[in-house]
């Protein structure tokens, strides 16, 4: 069971990043992984938003995750340029 104090550990970790370029590693299930790069735009109460250039487009797209995504590793998040 994830605790409350992990999610906020979690969220003060995120929210110090903000406006950092970010990798996104999601797991979609069925062995589908999605590997994506963006900008982390915003951190709200249980959520966390990624803007991701669409490269078929030429435009921009917000993606969102849970925090609980990271804790259960359905989602990592790495910074770049650390």
């Amino acid at each position: 069971m994830i605790a409350k104090e992990d999610l906020f550990a979690v969220r003060e970790q995120v929210k110090a990043h903000v406006g950092s370029k970010v990798l996104i590693r999601a797991n979609k299930g069925r062995k589908r992984i999605v590997v994506k790069e963006g900008v982390l735009e915003n951190t709200y109460p249980s959520i966390f938003v990624v803007k991701v250039k669409n490269l078929e487009q030429n435009s921009f797209r917000s993606v969102s995750y849970s925090y609980t995504d990271l804790l259960t590793h359905n989602v990592e998040l790495s910074i770049c340029g650390e």
